[in-house]
């Protein structure tokens, strides 16, 4: 009945998502596949992962998951229920000293691509409400790559999405959205961490670049 009853909401919030936004996904020099990846995101918006998520193709959706903060969704019995019934997130507890070896981000983050399924992530960290296009990358996804470098990287740019439902308001503003997946990236043998992070940062301000300048 859980089960039922959570694909119905899942159902039912894509279509309220593709209504308000009209929202299409655009694929880059790289083609949906089946198979584990990470998608890494620019943070703008608390329903960022919920676009991503509702623009992917089906088979590709349901094996999907949105990392996320465990202390944010366990808020209510509501939220609790969206994040593990409905997205089926991988919830981590951002605070060290009270999580379990098997808690680290790193750890359930491989545990989920082992079976086969790919994440969504957020490597600014926070959501970004400064004037800058991108903040700086946290350390994250470097070290996911750096324990699974078999792994691709796709960069991911969300467009309006921020504007479709500003901080501080209830009720959404409907406006078109775009979600643009860029070639994937890997990480390289040997490569730093400073300058891997600094080429993924590169590769998703590819894509903002390219909406901004009306080539996608």
């Amino acid at each position: 009945m859980k089960a039922m009853f959570a694909e119905i909401v899942s159902i039912a919030l894509q279509l309220l998502i593709r209504a308000l936004t009209a929202v299409r996904g655009i694929w880059i020099d790289v083609s949906p596949e089946d198979k584990p990846r990470i998608y890494y995101a620019n943070h703008t918006s608390n329903g960022d992962f919920v676009l991503i998520w509702t623009s992917l193709p089906t088979d590709i959706r349901k094996k999907t998951r949105p990392v996320a903060a465990a202390d944010y969704w366990f808020k209510s019995k509501t939220r609790r229920f969206a994040a593990e019934s409905v997205f089926k997130a991988v919830l981590i507890d951002r605070n060290p000293e009270t999580r379990k070896p098997e808690e680290e981000p790193v750890a359930m983050m491989t545990a989920a691509l082992e079976q086969g399924q790919s994440l969504i992530i957020f490597p600014e960290g926070k959501r970004n409400q400064t004037e800058e296009k991108l903040l700086e990358f946290k350390t994250g996804l470097y070290h996911f790559l750096h324990n699974n470098p078999e792994v691709e990287a796709i960069p991911t740019w969300i467009e309006n999405l921020n504007r479709v439902l500003p901080k501080g308001t209830l009720l959404p503003i409907p406006l078109i959205c775009t979600v643009t997946f860029g070639p994937p990236v890997t990480l390289k043998k040997r490569e730093s961490k400073k300058r891997f992070l600094r080429r993924a940062h590169a590769e998703l301000m590819k894509l903002a670049d390219m909406q901004d300048k009306g080539r996608v």
